[in-house]
């Protein structure tokens, strides 16, 4: 078993996003020393950053009973959870995760937003991390970092929905539901794969790549940020918004004006390979607290027309399978950011676990 040391580093700071009508998110640092990676690498630290809502809740034997993890996609951080979207139907007083009842966890992944990346310094050095590693550290983070012992709840959108695929597999007990959301419990293969090895391979042979030691970003990373759009689209919902040609050309043009400076090279690369090995598909049956996965129709990177959920989540014990049809609503793969199309199947979850919490304490 993997030797890791914590020290916790709290920064006791709001988040400029913070909304009135929910607690202050509280960020801190957890730094994890003597880190080994499931590919050899080794760091002597490192730095998972993490923001909570709302406080810790045990029960008369110190167990905690209302801690939720949220994870986040590729190339995202627990931040993008604060948007209106999201924290303000979710998080809000009578919200589905209601912050005056939950404990609410919102880390970033390793290689993403405030945790330590390539970027940080080591660039093409940097372990390459998997989605094991990732959690391994989401684990020690909430366990040693933040002393949660047990989670009523851990959920998460695209890459994170895969990350709770894997926490249901590999911690059973540990928590009392799950929601995936945007994902498929299987090999990432087809398109999904082809796509990513062409974001992977427009930056891996630009000349300017420079083997990950670039002194400006490379111009494969403009290639990169047009299949993540792709890959990220909604038809519908795109063709309404631009229905002209010059609005669909304003539209791009301002996508990549925001979005390319907050961009890394060596940092996407890192996110989009650490899915390589990904396949929790021959553990399902390991799954046993209640899961509910939801996907939209409208979803390039997972096309229901595969039907691949509808045969694997028959393997889930206590597994079901949600939809959502498209509509001017939904928002391609990123639906999984809109909790309006889902958080009734959220809620039900909820109610299903709180229900059977309740019979067995009295």
């Amino acid at each position: 078993m993997r030797t890791l040391r914590l020290a916790i580093v709290l920064l006791a700071l709001a988040l400029p996003l913070a909304a009135a009508d929910y607690p202050d998110p509280v960020e801190r640092d957890v730094v994890i020393r003597d880190v080994h990676f499931a590919d050899g690498g080794t760091m002597p630290e490192v730095r998972i950053h993490v923001a909570t809502i709302g406080n810790l809740r045990h029960d008369k034997d110190g167990h905690a009973t209302n801690a939720v993890l949220i994870l986040h996609g590729t190339g995202g951080s627990g931040r993008q959870f604060l948007s209106k979207n999201f924290a303000d139907v979710l998080f809000v007083p009578g919200g589905v995760l209601d912050a005056t009842r939950y404990f609410i966890i919102l880390p970033d992944g390793i290689g993403h937003g405030r945790s330590s990346k390539p970027s940080d310094g080591l660039r093409a050095h940097f372990p390459q991390y998997d989605y094991h590693d990732m959690i391994d550290l989401q684990h020690r983070t909430v366990t040693q970092g933040l002393g949660v012992d047990h989670l009523l709840l851990v959920m998460g959108t695209s890459m994170g929905g895969m990350h709770t695929w894997m926490w249901g597999e590999r911690f059973p007990n540990f928590m009392d539901g799950l929601m995936p959301l945007a994902s498929l419990p299987v090999e990432i293969a087809g398109r999904n794969r082809v796509w990513r090895k062409m974001t992977i391979d427009a930056i891996r042979n630009d000349p300017d790549w420079s083997g990950g030691e670039y002194k400006s970003q490379p111009r494969g990373l403009d290639t990169a940020l047009d299949l993540l759009l792709i890959a990220g689209s909604a038809p519908l919902l795109w063709q309404t918004t631009s229905p002209t040609r010059d609005q669909a050309d304003q539209w791009l043009e301002a996508q990549k004006k925001s979005r390319l400076p907050a961009l890394d090279a060596n940092d996407l690369l890192y996110a989009i390979e650490a899915s390589r090995n990904y396949d929790p598909s021959p553990s399902l049956d390991k799954i046993v607290p209640p899961l509910v996965a939801v996907n939209s129709a409208d979803d390039f990177i997972n096309p229901p027309e595969l039907g691949i959920m509808e045969k694997q989540i028959r393997r889930v014990r206590k597994g079901s399978f949600v939809l959502l049809p498209i509509s001017p609503e939904t928002h391609g793969h990123s639906s999984h950011t809109w909790p309006v199309l889902w958080q009734q199947h959220l809620r039900d979850l909820l109610t299903k676990i709180e229900k059977k919490e309740r019979a067995a304490s009295s």
